[in-house]
């Protein structure tokens, strides 16, 4: 599958996976960002893309940043709907108690192409009975 990209910023980078199996394809910021800590920010990638029909576009964090800076996408994962043609925006947050520096460049996020099933729903009177039925939060952790 191909998934076709408009580049709308000169530093803008294809999506790129580290290795050929990689599940996730970086994401690259094409301004200097700082983040004050416990803070947030919309980061521009300078990409534009179209996702095909039936998938979905989801934006998770690094690991890397989010271990050695504590940096994480805010909605995570973010989600790029096929109908989309808007910029790819990453909602960084600095979860760490320091500012955090990144230039123009920096990988910030990963993306990973999934299939949907588009789903319809429907109002039911009744629904199937389960072993579980409604049981919350932590309901499972007790048998």
């Amino acid at each position: 599958m191909i998934i076709p990209f408009k580049k709308i910023h000169p530093l803008a980078k294809l999506p790129k996976r580290a290795n050929q199996a990689d599940a996730g394809a970086d994401l690259y910021s094409v301004e200097d960002t700082q983040l004050e800590a416990f803070s947030w920010k919309a980061v521009p990638t300078g990409l534009v893309g179209a996702i095909p029909h039936g998938y979905v576009g989801l934006i998770h964090p690094r690991s890397g940043l989010a271990l050695k800076k504590g940096l994480t996408v805010l909605n995570a994962p973010g989600t790029v709907d096929s109908g989309y043609r808007g910029e790819f925006l990453i909602i960084l947050y600095n979860a760490s108690k320091q500012k955090i520096f990144l230039e123009a460049g920096t990988r910030i996020a990963q993306l990973i192409i999934q299939e949907i099933q588009l789903a319809d729903f429907q109002w039911r009177d009744q629904l199937d009975e389960t072993d579980r039925s409604d049981g919350g939060f932590g309901s499972t952790g007790h048998k």
